[in-house]
Protein backbone atom coordinates (compact mmCIF):
# COMPACT_ATOMS: atom_id res chain seq x y z
CA UNK A 1 0.00 0.00 0.00
CA UNK A 2 1.39 3.40 -0.93
CA UNK A 3 1.68 5.72 2.04
CA UNK A 4 1.10 9.39 1.43
CA UNK A 5 3.19 12.15 2.92
CA UNK A 6 1.55 14.07 5.76
CA UNK A 7 2.52 17.45 7.16
CA UNK A 8 2.56 18.68 10.74
CA UNK A 9 3.18 21.99 12.49
CA UNK A 10 2.92 23.17 16.08
CA UNK A 11 2.06 26.48 17.68
CA UNK A 12 2.53 27.77 21.23
CA UNK A 13 1.47 31.03 22.85
CA UNK A 14 1.78 32.22 26.45
CA UNK A 15 -0.32 35.04 27.86
CA UNK A 16 -3.04 35.99 30.30
CA UNK A 17 -5.66 36.58 27.60
CA UNK A 18 -6.47 32.97 26.69
CA UNK A 19 -8.56 33.78 23.64
CA UNK A 20 -5.74 35.87 22.22
CA UNK A 21 -3.22 33.14 23.10
CA UNK A 22 -5.46 30.57 21.40
CA UNK A 23 -5.61 32.60 18.20
CA UNK A 24 -1.86 33.10 18.21
CA UNK A 25 -1.05 29.41 18.82
CA UNK A 26 -3.43 28.20 16.12
CA UNK A 27 -2.24 30.79 13.59
CA UNK A 28 1.35 29.69 14.16
CA UNK A 29 0.43 26.03 13.69
CA UNK A 30 -1.64 26.64 10.56
CA UNK A 31 1.07 28.85 9.06
CA UNK A 32 3.47 25.92 9.12
CA UNK A 33 1.26 23.69 6.97
CA UNK A 34 1.42 23.31 3.22
CA UNK A 35 -2.38 23.13 2.96
CA UNK A 36 -5.60 23.18 4.99
CA UNK A 37 -5.52 20.99 8.13
CA UNK A 38 -7.32 17.69 8.41
CA UNK A 39 -6.79 17.50 12.18
CA UNK A 40 -6.18 20.13 14.82
CA UNK A 41 -5.36 19.12 18.41
CA UNK A 42 -5.10 21.86 21.03
CA UNK A 43 -4.46 22.22 24.74
CA UNK A 44 -5.33 25.10 27.05
CA UNK A 45 -3.83 25.93 30.44
CA UNK A 46 -5.81 28.55 32.32
CA UNK A 47 -7.16 29.24 35.79
CA UNK A 48 -10.78 30.10 34.94
CA UNK A 49 -12.62 27.14 33.35
CA UNK A 50 -15.14 29.45 31.68
CA UNK A 51 -12.32 31.38 30.03
CA UNK A 52 -10.77 28.08 28.98
CA UNK A 53 -14.09 27.15 27.40
CA UNK A 54 -14.31 30.40 25.47
CA UNK A 55 -10.74 30.00 24.22
CA UNK A 56 -11.55 26.49 23.05
CA UNK A 57 -14.57 27.71 21.11
CA UNK A 58 -12.36 30.29 19.45
CA UNK A 59 -9.91 27.59 18.37
CA UNK A 60 -12.67 25.47 16.85
CA UNK A 61 -13.99 28.49 14.93
CA UNK A 62 -10.56 29.04 13.37
CA UNK A 63 -10.45 25.66 11.62
CA UNK A 64 -14.01 25.08 10.35
CA UNK A 65 -13.02 22.45 7.75
CA UNK A 66 -10.79 20.39 10.08
CA UNK A 67 -11.59 17.75 12.65
CA UNK A 68 -10.74 19.41 15.98
CA UNK A 69 -10.23 17.99 19.48
CA UNK A 70 -8.68 19.43 22.61
CA UNK A 71 -8.70 19.65 26.38
CA UNK A 72 -7.77 21.73 29.37
CA UNK A 73 -4.57 21.06 31.31
CA UNK A 74 -2.33 22.42 34.05
CA UNK A 75 0.52 22.59 31.56
CA UNK A 76 0.99 22.46 27.79
CA UNK A 77 3.72 21.37 25.39
CA UNK A 78 4.56 23.03 22.10
CA UNK A 79 7.65 22.56 19.95
CA UNK A 80 10.55 22.02 22.33
CA UNK A 81 8.95 23.87 25.24
CA UNK A 82 6.78 22.95 28.19
CA UNK A 83 4.71 25.53 30.07
CA UNK A 84 3.41 24.64 33.54
CA UNK A 85 0.83 26.49 35.65
CA UNK A 86 0.89 29.57 33.43
CA UNK A 87 -1.83 30.66 30.99
CA UNK A 88 -0.85 29.15 27.65
CA UNK A 89 -2.22 27.38 24.58
CA UNK A 90 -0.52 24.85 22.30
CA UNK A 91 -1.72 23.36 19.03
CA UNK A 92 -0.73 20.62 16.59
CA UNK A 93 -2.08 20.90 13.04
CA UNK A 94 -1.89 18.05 10.54
CA UNK A 95 -2.47 17.51 6.82
CA UNK A 96 -3.03 13.80 6.16
CA UNK A 97 -3.81 13.81 2.46
CA UNK A 98 -6.01 10.80 1.73
CA UNK A 99 -6.06 9.56 5.33
CA UNK A 100 -9.29 10.13 7.28
CA UNK A 101 -9.98 11.53 10.74
CA UNK A 102 -13.15 10.83 12.74
CA UNK A 103 -13.66 12.74 15.97
CA UNK A 104 -16.01 11.58 18.72
CA UNK A 105 -17.33 12.35 22.19
CA UNK A 106 -18.01 9.60 24.73
CA UNK A 107 -20.71 9.60 27.41
CA UNK A 108 -21.22 7.16 30.26
CA UNK A 109 -24.41 5.80 31.76
CA UNK A 110 -24.59 3.81 34.95
CA UNK A 111 -26.62 0.61 35.06
CA UNK A 112 -27.20 -1.51 38.15
CA UNK A 113 -23.77 -3.12 38.07
CA UNK A 114 -21.58 -1.24 35.59
CA UNK A 115 -20.85 1.80 33.46
CA UNK A 116 -21.91 1.82 29.81
CA UNK A 117 -19.89 3.96 27.39
CA UNK A 118 -21.57 5.24 24.22
CA UNK A 119 -20.31 7.27 21.28
CA UNK A 120 -17.34 5.21 20.12
CA UNK A 121 -17.04 5.01 16.31
CA UNK A 122 -17.24 1.59 14.73
CA UNK A 123 -13.87 -0.06 14.19
CA UNK A 124 -12.71 -0.12 10.57
CA UNK A 125 -10.01 -2.21 8.87
CA UNK A 126 -8.06 0.91 7.84
CA UNK A 127 -7.90 2.40 11.37
CA UNK A 128 -4.35 3.20 12.46
CA UNK A 129 -4.59 4.85 15.89
CA UNK A 130 -6.93 6.47 18.39
CA UNK A 131 -6.32 9.69 20.33
CA UNK A 132 -8.21 9.98 23.63
CA UNK A 133 -8.60 12.83 26.15
CA UNK A 134 -10.74 12.17 29.24
CA UNK A 135 -12.20 13.86 32.29
CA UNK A 136 -10.81 11.70 35.13
CA UNK A 137 -13.61 12.73 37.51
CA UNK A 138 -16.50 11.46 35.39
CA UNK A 139 -15.15 8.91 32.92
CA UNK A 140 -14.08 5.34 33.91
CA UNK A 141 -10.86 5.60 31.95
CA UNK A 142 -9.04 2.66 33.59
CA UNK A 143 -11.83 0.21 32.87
CA UNK A 144 -12.42 1.61 29.39
CA UNK A 145 -8.78 1.39 28.36
CA UNK A 146 -8.13 -2.02 29.92
CA UNK A 147 -11.15 -3.47 28.10
CA UNK A 148 -10.63 -1.55 24.88
CA UNK A 149 -9.21 -4.58 23.11
CA UNK A 150 -12.63 -6.22 23.21
CA UNK A 151 -14.02 -3.46 20.99
CA UNK A 152 -11.13 -2.02 18.98
CA UNK A 153 -8.75 -4.99 18.89
CA UNK A 154 -5.09 -4.05 18.64
CA UNK A 155 -5.66 -0.39 17.75
CA UNK A 156 -3.20 1.70 19.79
CA UNK A 157 -4.67 4.44 21.99
CA UNK A 158 -2.54 7.44 22.95
CA UNK A 159 -3.84 10.22 25.13
CA UNK A 160 -4.25 11.36 28.68
CA UNK A 161 -6.41 12.42 31.57
CA UNK A 162 -7.17 16.12 31.25
CA UNK A 163 -7.16 18.36 34.29
CA UNK A 164 -7.91 21.91 35.36
CA UNK A 165 -6.52 24.35 37.88
CA UNK A 166 -9.58 24.07 40.10
CA UNK A 167 -9.87 20.27 40.21
CA UNK A 168 -13.24 18.50 39.78
CA UNK A 169 -15.62 20.46 37.59
CA UNK A 170 -12.91 22.57 35.95
CA UNK A 171 -11.95 20.13 33.18
CA UNK A 172 -12.98 21.16 29.68
CA UNK A 173 -12.99 18.88 26.63
CA UNK A 174 -13.52 19.97 23.03
CA UNK A 175 -14.70 18.13 19.93
CA UNK A 176 -16.91 18.85 16.93
CA UNK A 177 -17.45 22.48 17.87
CA UNK A 178 -18.79 21.58 21.32
CA UNK A 179 -17.47 22.09 24.86
CA UNK A 180 -17.85 19.15 27.27
CA UNK A 181 -17.48 19.24 31.05
CA UNK A 182 -17.37 15.46 31.48
CA UNK A 183 -16.82 12.24 29.56
CA UNK A 184 -14.12 11.87 26.92
CA UNK A 185 -13.28 13.07 23.44
CA UNK A 186 -10.99 11.69 20.79
CA UNK A 187 -10.20 10.94 17.20
CA UNK A 188 -9.64 7.83 15.11
CA UNK A 189 -7.07 8.16 12.33
CA UNK A 190 -7.53 5.84 9.36
CA UNK A 191 -6.02 5.16 5.98
CA UNK A 192 -2.58 5.68 4.45
CA UNK A 193 -0.63 7.26 7.30
CA UNK A 194 2.21 5.79 9.34
CA UNK A 195 1.91 5.94 13.12
CA UNK A 196 4.09 4.62 15.92
CA UNK A 197 2.85 4.57 19.52
CA UNK A 198 5.18 4.25 22.49
CA UNK A 199 5.31 4.78 26.24
CA UNK A 200 8.31 5.62 28.39
CA UNK A 201 7.54 4.53 31.96
CA UNK A 202 10.90 5.68 33.28
CA UNK A 203 11.45 3.15 36.06
CA UNK A 204 14.41 1.03 37.18
CA UNK A 205 13.93 -2.40 38.79
CA UNK A 206 15.28 -3.14 42.26
CA UNK A 207 15.50 -6.54 43.86
CA UNK A 208 14.53 -9.82 42.19
CA UNK A 209 11.46 -10.77 40.21
CA UNK A 210 8.94 -12.58 42.43
CA UNK A 211 5.75 -14.55 41.90
CA UNK A 212 2.58 -13.44 43.70
CA UNK A 213 1.69 -16.45 45.86
CA UNK A 214 -1.11 -14.87 47.92
CA UNK A 215 -3.19 -11.74 47.30
CA UNK A 216 -6.51 -10.16 48.22
CA UNK A 217 -7.90 -7.42 45.97
CA UNK A 218 -5.09 -4.83 45.76
CA UNK A 219 -3.12 -6.28 48.70
CA UNK A 220 -0.04 -8.38 48.04
CA UNK A 221 0.07 -10.80 50.97
CA UNK A 222 2.84 -13.15 49.88
CA UNK A 223 5.62 -12.90 47.32
CA UNK A 224 7.55 -16.06 46.47
CA UNK A 225 6.01 -17.81 49.47
CA UNK A 226 6.97 -15.21 52.09
CA UNK A 227 5.11 -12.20 53.54
CA UNK A 228 5.19 -9.40 50.98
CA UNK A 229 6.30 -6.79 53.50
CA UNK A 230 9.21 -8.96 54.63
CA UNK A 231 10.30 -9.36 51.02
CA UNK A 232 10.16 -5.61 50.51
CA UNK A 233 12.13 -4.91 53.70
CA UNK A 234 14.86 -7.33 52.61
CA UNK A 235 15.14 -5.59 49.23
CA UNK A 236 15.27 -2.09 50.72
CA UNK A 237 17.87 -3.09 53.34
CA UNK A 238 20.23 -4.22 50.56
CA UNK A 239 20.04 -0.88 48.69
CA UNK A 240 22.52 1.97 48.93
CA UNK A 241 21.48 5.23 50.58
CA UNK A 242 20.62 6.95 47.30
CA UNK A 243 18.20 4.22 46.23
CA UNK A 244 16.64 4.11 49.68
CA UNK A 245 15.83 7.80 49.29
CA UNK A 246 14.15 7.00 45.96
CA UNK A 247 12.09 4.28 47.66
CA UNK A 248 11.01 6.79 50.32
CA UNK A 249 10.10 9.34 47.62
CA UNK A 250 7.74 6.98 45.81
CA UNK A 251 8.09 3.22 45.45
CA UNK A 252 6.62 1.55 42.36
CA UNK A 253 5.99 -2.05 41.40
CA UNK A 254 6.24 -3.57 37.94
CA UNK A 255 3.94 -6.32 36.70
CA UNK A 256 5.65 -8.51 34.12
CA UNK A 257 3.95 -8.26 30.74
CA UNK A 258 5.42 -11.45 29.25
CA UNK A 259 5.48 -14.27 31.78
CA UNK A 260 7.39 -16.47 29.31
CA UNK A 261 10.37 -14.15 28.84
CA UNK A 262 13.67 -15.56 30.07
CA UNK A 263 14.58 -12.27 31.78
CA UNK A 264 12.56 -9.29 32.96
CA UNK A 265 14.43 -6.03 32.82
CA UNK A 266 13.57 -2.34 32.53
CA UNK A 267 10.77 -1.81 30.04
CA UNK A 268 9.31 -5.30 30.48
CA UNK A 269 6.83 -4.24 33.18
CA UNK A 270 3.55 -2.42 33.54
CA UNK A 271 4.25 0.07 36.32
CA UNK A 272 1.85 0.58 39.19
CA UNK A 273 2.26 2.60 42.39
CA UNK A 274 2.85 1.19 45.86
CA UNK A 275 0.21 3.03 47.86
CA UNK A 276 0.76 1.68 51.38
CA UNK A 277 1.76 -1.11 53.72
CA UNK A 278 -0.11 -3.00 56.43
CA UNK A 279 2.35 -4.11 59.16
CA UNK A 280 -0.28 -6.26 60.91
CA UNK A 281 -0.97 -8.33 57.80
CA UNK A 282 2.60 -7.90 56.51
CA UNK A 283 1.12 -6.86 53.19
CA UNK A 284 1.82 -4.26 50.49
CA UNK A 285 -1.01 -2.30 48.85
CA UNK A 286 -0.61 -1.44 45.17
CA UNK A 287 -2.61 0.46 42.58
CA UNK A 288 -3.93 -2.65 40.84
CA UNK A 289 -5.45 -6.06 41.54
CA UNK A 290 -3.28 -9.03 40.61
CA UNK A 291 -3.98 -12.71 40.26
CA UNK A 292 -1.92 -15.34 42.03
CA UNK A 293 0.87 -16.48 39.75
CA UNK A 294 1.71 -13.07 38.27
CA UNK A 295 5.36 -12.00 38.40
CA UNK A 296 6.27 -8.63 39.90
CA UNK A 297 9.38 -6.63 40.66
CA UNK A 298 9.72 -3.48 42.76
CA UNK A 299 10.85 -0.33 40.95
CA UNK A 300 12.20 3.17 41.63
CA UNK A 301 12.06 6.27 39.48
CA UNK A 302 14.38 9.26 39.25
CA UNK A 303 15.29 11.92 36.68
CA UNK A 304 18.32 10.03 35.38
CA UNK A 305 16.38 6.80 34.90
CA UNK A 306 13.43 8.60 33.27
CA UNK A 307 15.78 10.43 30.89
CA UNK A 308 17.62 7.22 29.94
CA UNK A 309 14.37 5.33 29.42
CA UNK A 310 12.79 7.96 27.18
CA UNK A 311 15.88 8.23 25.00
CA UNK A 312 16.22 4.43 24.83
CA UNK A 313 12.57 4.04 23.78
CA UNK A 314 12.98 6.68 21.07
CA UNK A 315 16.17 5.04 19.75
CA UNK A 316 14.52 1.61 19.78
CA UNK A 317 11.57 2.84 17.71
CA UNK A 318 13.51 4.88 15.14
CA UNK A 319 13.61 2.01 12.61
CA UNK A 320 9.81 1.73 12.82
CA UNK A 321 9.27 5.48 12.60
CA UNK A 322 11.36 6.21 9.53
CA UNK A 323 11.15 9.93 8.71
CA UNK A 324 9.13 11.54 11.50
CA UNK A 325 6.97 14.56 10.73
CA UNK A 326 4.92 15.20 13.85
CA UNK A 327 4.19 13.91 17.32
CA UNK A 328 1.55 14.10 20.01
CA UNK A 329 3.29 14.05 23.42
CA UNK A 330 1.41 13.43 26.68
CA UNK A 331 3.54 13.72 29.83
CA UNK A 332 2.63 13.17 33.45
CA UNK A 333 2.32 16.34 35.50
CA UNK A 334 4.80 14.69 37.89
CA UNK A 335 7.49 14.96 35.22
CA UNK A 336 8.52 18.35 33.87
CA UNK A 337 10.12 20.69 36.40
CA UNK A 338 9.14 18.47 39.34
CA UNK A 339 11.37 15.66 38.05
CA UNK A 340 13.89 17.27 35.71
CA UNK A 341 14.08 20.85 36.96
CA UNK A 342 12.69 22.06 33.62
CA UNK A 343 9.37 21.67 31.86
CA UNK A 344 11.19 21.38 28.52
CA UNK A 345 12.94 18.04 29.10
CA UNK A 346 10.59 15.63 27.32
CA UNK A 347 9.83 17.69 24.19
CA UNK A 348 13.54 18.52 23.84
CA UNK A 349 14.41 14.81 24.07
CA UNK A 350 11.81 13.98 21.40
CA UNK A 351 13.13 16.58 19.01
CA UNK A 352 16.75 15.62 19.63
CA UNK A 353 15.88 12.05 18.70
CA UNK A 354 13.45 12.65 15.81
CA UNK A 355 14.45 16.04 14.45
CA UNK A 356 12.71 19.47 14.38
CA UNK A 357 9.23 18.03 13.88
CA UNK A 358 5.89 19.47 14.95
CA UNK A 359 5.28 18.50 18.59
CA UNK A 360 2.40 19.41 20.90
CA UNK A 361 0.66 17.93 23.92
CA UNK A 362 0.00 18.50 27.57
CA UNK A 363 0.91 17.55 31.14
CA UNK A 364 -1.70 15.01 32.21
CA UNK A 365 -3.13 13.48 35.37
CA UNK A 366 -2.48 10.06 33.82
CA UNK A 367 -1.27 8.89 30.43
CA UNK A 368 -2.73 6.36 28.00
CA UNK A 369 -0.60 4.25 25.70
CA UNK A 370 0.30 0.72 24.64
CA UNK A 371 2.85 -1.50 26.37
CA UNK A 372 3.60 -5.01 25.09
CA UNK A 373 0.68 -4.92 22.67
CA UNK A 374 -2.03 -3.76 25.06
CA UNK A 375 -3.35 -0.31 25.94
CA UNK A 376 -3.02 0.81 29.56
CA UNK A 377 -3.35 3.87 31.80
CA UNK A 378 0.03 4.91 33.23
CA UNK A 379 1.42 7.28 35.83
CA UNK A 380 4.56 9.46 35.68
CA UNK A 381 5.15 8.35 32.10
CA UNK A 382 5.50 9.96 28.68
CA UNK A 383 3.14 8.67 25.96
CA UNK A 384 3.96 9.47 22.37
CA UNK A 385 2.17 9.08 19.03
CA UNK A 386 4.57 9.74 16.17
CA UNK A 387 3.42 10.34 12.59
CA UNK A 388 5.81 9.70 9.73
CA UNK A 389 5.88 9.67 5.94
CA UNK A 390 8.03 6.52 5.94
CA UNK A 391 8.15 3.55 8.27
CA UNK A 392 5.94 0.78 9.61
CA UNK A 393 2.22 1.01 10.15
CA UNK A 394 0.65 1.23 13.61
CA UNK A 395 3.13 -0.14 16.11
CA UNK A 396 2.21 -1.40 19.57
CA UNK A 397 5.08 -1.33 22.05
Amino acid sequence: MAVLTCRFADGLAVGGDLEEAAETAVRRALAGLSGPPDLLCFFICGQDPDEVGRAGLRVMDMAPTAEVIGCSATGVIGGDRGIELRPAVSALAACFGEAAVTTFALETFRTEDRFVVVGLPERGPADRAMILFTDPYSFPVDAFVERSGEVIGGLPIVGGLANGWQGPGSVRLFAGGEVYTEGAVGAVISGPVNVTAMVSQGCRPIGPSMVVTRAQENLLLELAGEPALARLEDIVSALDEEDRELVAAGLQIGVVMDEYAERQERGDFLIRGVIGIDPERESVAIGDMLEIGRTVRFQVRDAETADEDLRAILDEHKPMIGRAEGALLICCNGRGSAMFGTADHDPVAVREALGPIGVAGFFAAGEVGPVAGHNHVHGCSAALLVFSSEGGLAQLS
